[in-house]
């Protein structure tokens, strides 16, 4: 049995390497044009080719978002990109627009294809469809029953690959396809530019009686009536894989990356629990814990288990949000008991930091001392991205996490 793949999202390249280094087996990115996540950093073609490599001489894969939907005028400059995302060694594009696909074929490019959430796969005769039109893998709806995932594994093409969202933002349209913003902003959502107003206050009155307001569900912060909760699977490993599931996908190309650490972290964790215990496999409830200390909302299995009604719905903010703060990045081994650092966020001499890391789990420890890397010493560490030292009585490795709980 071939494990299931672990795929994770990076807008900018430390967030590429973040996944790379806490487990992932797999990064989707974008290059600046074609991809659906306009405002993440994303990759130029340089940075491209060095992100395949990296992965590469790591073992891992690398897939391209080619994911907009494209109108005439954005069609020209669309076959060399193509043939340069091949030649690279990329791993795969994943596409919404046929007109991609159209022009691999007719181009003859030699790049694997992958169907985006985008293009509303939900039964096995649209993946077969797909299938024959030379589609190696079908990214899913997000709106398919984990039994549906099931039938359409068991109907469709043997060599059909199937992708599935297991964790992130969950969009209040179907499969993502909305104008909201549009309409509100003109920032189109699939332009990758969507302004979110799904998530902002709204409020509702009679036309003639401005400032009554008909109260919805709401608490002391607004009203939040199309503000979807988070997806989260991890409870639910082994009866993603027993599905039929080839790779797992993490939400958040404009996520951070403490988000892409954390949840990855947790992930990867509870899959190789599962390949390592068998049937005996038991869920660590500490990894969900885990994952609550980089939400920003609460969560929900989403449409996996049936419609998710308002379960699915952010109304309340009730999620106990833990905050915790990314406070310094590992940059070097720790050795004489010390351990050099990137400064991410404030800290202080006489906080606890938690370490979030591969190899060392559930440490935290006392900071005593932070000192330049001349040796002058700090009380604190204000100053943006500076290079420090400070006390550590872990093994740390360079790409480790510290963070703080505020």
């Amino acid at each position: 049995m071939s494990k299931i793949e672990l795929l994770a999202p990076a807008g900018n390249r430390e967030c590429m390497e973040t996944a790379l280094y806490f487990g992932a087996d797999a990064v989707y990115m974008a290059g600046k044009d074609f991809g659906l996540r306009a405002f993440a950093d994303n990759f130029t073609d340089d940075e491209l080719r060095a992100s395949v490599e990296y992965a590469h001489a790591l073992g891992k894969r690398i897939y391209i978002t080619v994911n907009a939907v494209l109108f005439n005028h954005e069609l020209e400059g669309l076959s060399p990109y193509l043939s340069f995302l091949a030649e690279i060694g990329a791993d795969g594009i994943i596409v919404s627009d046929p007109a991609v696909l159209y022009i691999v074929r007719r181009d003859q490019i030699p790049i694997t294809v992958h169907l985006s959430t985008q293009a509303n796969t939900t039964n096995y005769l649209s993946a077969s469809f797909w299938y024959e039109q030379g589609i190696k893998r079908i990214v899913l709806s997000r709106e398919v029953p984990l039994e549906d995932i099931r039938v359409i594994r068991e109907n469709a093409p043997e060599g059909l690959e199937i992708e599935a969202f297991v964790h992130g933002a969950m969009c209040v349209a179907h499969s993502g396809r909305c104008l909201l913003s549009a309409a509100l902003t003109g920032r189109s959502g699939n332009k990758g530019a969507c302004a979110q107003p799904c998530r902002w206050e709204y409020y509702l009155y009679e036309k003639g009686y401005d400032g009554q307001y008909f109260k919805i569900t709401e608490d002391d912060k607004g009203t939040y009536i199309m503000n979807s909760r988070d997806l989260m699977m991890i409870r639910y490993i082994p009866e993603l894989i027993d599905a039929g599931i080839t790779s797992f996908k993490i939400e958040g190309r404009m996520k951070s990356a403490y988000y892409v650490a954390s949840v990855v972290s947790a992930y990867r964790r509870a899959i190789d629990a599962y390949y390592e215990q068998g049937s005996a496999y038991v869920f660590d409830e500490g990894l969900e814990e885990e994952l609550v200390k980089s939400a920003t909302r609460g969560f929900s299995t989403g449409f996996f288990f049936g419609e998710p009604g308002q379960a699915g719905q952010d109304t309340q903010r009730d999620v106990d949000l833990r905050k915790y703060t990314f406070v310094a990045k590992v940059t070097d081994c720790a050795h004489d008991g010390m351990v050099n650092v990137e400064q991410r966020n404030k800290f202080s001499v006489g906080e606890t930091l938690e370490v979030l890391s591969p190899a060392v789990h559930g440490a935290a420890f006392l900071v005593e001392r932070i000192e330049t890397l001349a040796g002058e010493e700090q009380d604190s560490a204000p100053h943006p991205q500076q290079a420090l030292r400070i006390n550590c009585p872990y093994p740390l490795q360079a790409g480790d996490v510290l963070r703080r709980h505020n």
